[in-house]
């Protein structure tokens, strides 16, 4: 029997990912220093623990509405480019899933995978120019399979992003200055997709 995740459990999931990002946002804040403004890892701190308040205090009673809820709650919260793009992920996840009750982990992907296509339409960006989407596109795909796969292969994709030139975004202006550095976009991406894996762990579904 297939195991099915409803709406607590994206719930939980997101507020893995605030307290994830809360540890992780000075490290965060250090690489974008290097490529970018400085700010990743404390709009992200403040983007998520606002998501994790609003869900706390009116949970919503569907995945869907759960993700499009901390969509819209990122977009509103978090300044710069971050915002958007990971308001867009989870909400047009969240759209993708509408309004059933409870979800397998490949329709998860599914719908993670249109949250990904989402974003690239929204940075015009793709795999290769040193974004979120070096984690992104990968971790979607290798959710079918399970969800350490997708934690495995997005942190794969965000070291991958070491060597890359940055082709989009911020980093794009330092041309080949910005070879060398690990996309700090990537790697708040591979913190969602740990904090998916460690919550679906805590669920007793490995795969």
């Amino acid at each position: 029997m297939t195991e099915t995740f409803g709406a607590e459990f994206l719930a939980r999931w997101l507020a893995a990912v605030a307290g994830s990002v809360d540890r992780e946002a000075d490290r965060l804040t250090e690489l974008d220093a290097a490529i970018g403004d400085a700010d990743h890892g404390a709009n992200l701190k403040r983007g998520f623990a606002a998501v994790a308040e609003t869900l706390a205090k009116e949970p919503p009673g569907t995945p869907g509405a759960v993700l499009t809820t901390a969509g819209r709650q990122l977009i509103s919260t978090v300044g710069g480019a971050s915002g958007p793009l990971y308001g867009t992920l989870l909400r047009s996840a969240g759209k993708a899933l509408g309004d059933e009750e409870r979800v397998g982990r490949e329709r998860l992907a599914e719908a993670f995978g249109a949250g990904v296509e989402a974003v690239a339409r929204l940075g015009g960006a793709q795999v290769g120019d040193k974004t979120m989407l070096d984690a992104l596109v990968p971790a979607a795909e290798a959710l079918r399979e399970s969800f350490a796969a997708a934690r495995a292969a997005a942190e794969e994709g965000a070291l991958a992003t070491v060597p890359l030139r940055a082709r989009k975004g911020r980093a794009s202006y330092l041309g080949e200055r910005s070879v060398g550095h690990q996309d700090p976009g990537a790697t708040s991406s591979a913190l969602l997709f740990a904090a998916l894996a460690d919550t679906a762990a805590g669920e007793g579904e490995e795969g």
